[in-house]
């Protein structure tokens, strides 16, 4: 059986074939569809919606991924009203969420439209799972998403600057003013292209320095999965020289808090010791420009040295084409390195033409006629 409402499509199943049971099933569904079907909706508050969510849904999902359902869940309760029904959402609250997050008058902090993005497709998410859950009653949670065909805004021109090879260096000379650690760190990001918040919670069991490979653990990595990767010979050498000058065993931190050993150094600790490195290294201030550039580095650094597949597994990526669209940035020299080497051969393949035939713009001899 088939019902349309507001240009969707809702099947069920009735479970018989039996064409005029059908028929007569179809015309009981019809007369009651407005008091049964409108009520099952009317009943779903945003609130209760969001909290089912998290308790069915979000525990599959990686820490990264669960901490930002939890705060975008209070968000959009606290935005909209967590006794709002679900089904009244529409155009103008979508328009006013985008309006008042890159304001910053919902969190009280300006944001692009990046994250604003992030948030909606939770909340599309959130809906379209409602659609196709069914309650203790055997209905639907949702019977049709209020906010369906709503595209959240994209940045145009997203910023993902780069660390130069310059300006690494001269970060690398002031690091160990800043901190031993943010040195140790800077090289380590550098040499494997991970996130920082991979990095700064290693454990000492987590390295291998006889056989040079690194343990990812998947509650600290983004994509929430295990990975081993090797170490450049650069990185094995600051790990090994770190760990005999500041030795540490087992489950002890490699990058340990200063203010208490027992945990990680934190990620607003890592953030500002780059800030400060960048002013002792007189680097020109860019936006948007931090540890995840170092990453971008490394993605364009070793393009012409592994395939894809293997540059996906050494930096932690999940798919070839998230490196392909956001972190390989296009190399002018490289590009016009490779289109000289292109057209030396035909240079030199029209020269020996040359002399064999003369100039190709020689005047032809007619050919008789027969």
């Amino acid at each position: 059986m088939e019902v349309y409402e507001d240009g969707s499509r809702i099947r069920t199943a009735l479970g018989h074939e039996d064409r005029d049971r059908a028929k007569r099933e179809a015309d009981e569904a019809a007369a009651r569809f407005d008091s049964v079907g409108k009520l099952q909706s009317e009943n779903l508050r945003v609130g209760p919606l969001f909290e089912k969510y998290l308790g069915e849904v979000t525990p599959n999902k990686t820490p990264h991924k669960q901490k930002h359902d939890r705060r975008a869940s209070r968000m959009f309760t606290d935005f909209f009203g967590r006794n709002r029904a679900v089904e009244s959402l529409n155009r103008q609250d979508w328009d006013r969420f985008i309006s008042g997050r890159l304001g910053g008058h919902i969190t009280g902090r300006p944001v692009r439209k990046r994250a604003v993005e992030y948030d909606l497709r939770f909340l599309l998410a959130v809906l379209r799972w409602a659609t196709q859950t069914r309650g203790a009653d055997g209905r639907f949670l949702l019977q049709v998403n209020p906010l369906r065909g709503l595209t959240p805004p994209k940045e145009a021109s997203p910023m993902r600057p780069i660390v130069t090879g310059e300006q690494y260096q001269a970060l690398l000379a002031k690091a160990e003013d800043v901190d031993w650690r943010y040195r140790l760190a800077l090289v380590v990001a550098h040499e494997t292209g991970h996130r920082i918040g991979a990095i700064r919670q290693l454990k000492w069991s987590d390295v291998d320095l006889e056989a040079r490979r690194v343990r990812w653990r998947g509650d600290t990595d983004k994509q929430g999965r295990d990975h081993v990767t090797p170490l450049s010979l650069v990185a094995a050498g600051a790990l090994r020289t770190a760990r005999r000058v500041r030795p540490g065993l087992g489950d002890a931190w490699v990058f340990p808090s200063p203010a208490d050993a027992t945990l990680p150094c934190s990620r607003h600790l890592m953030r500002n010791w780059w800030g400060r490195s960048e002013k002792l290294a007189e680097l020109e201030p860019v936006e948007r420009r931090g540890w995840h550039s170092l990453r971008r580095k490394f993605a364009t650094d070793m393009r012409t040295v592994l395939p894809l597949r293997d540059l996906c597994d050494a930096g932690g990526w999940k798919d070839a084409q998230t490196i392909l669209k956001c972190y390989q940035q296009p190399d002018e020299d490289l590009i016009r390195g490779a289109l000289d080497a292109r057209e030396q051969p035909n240079i030199a393949a029209n020269r020996q033409d040359n002399r064999q035939e003369g100039p190709i713009y020689r005047k032809q001899e007619p050919r008789p006629v027969t």
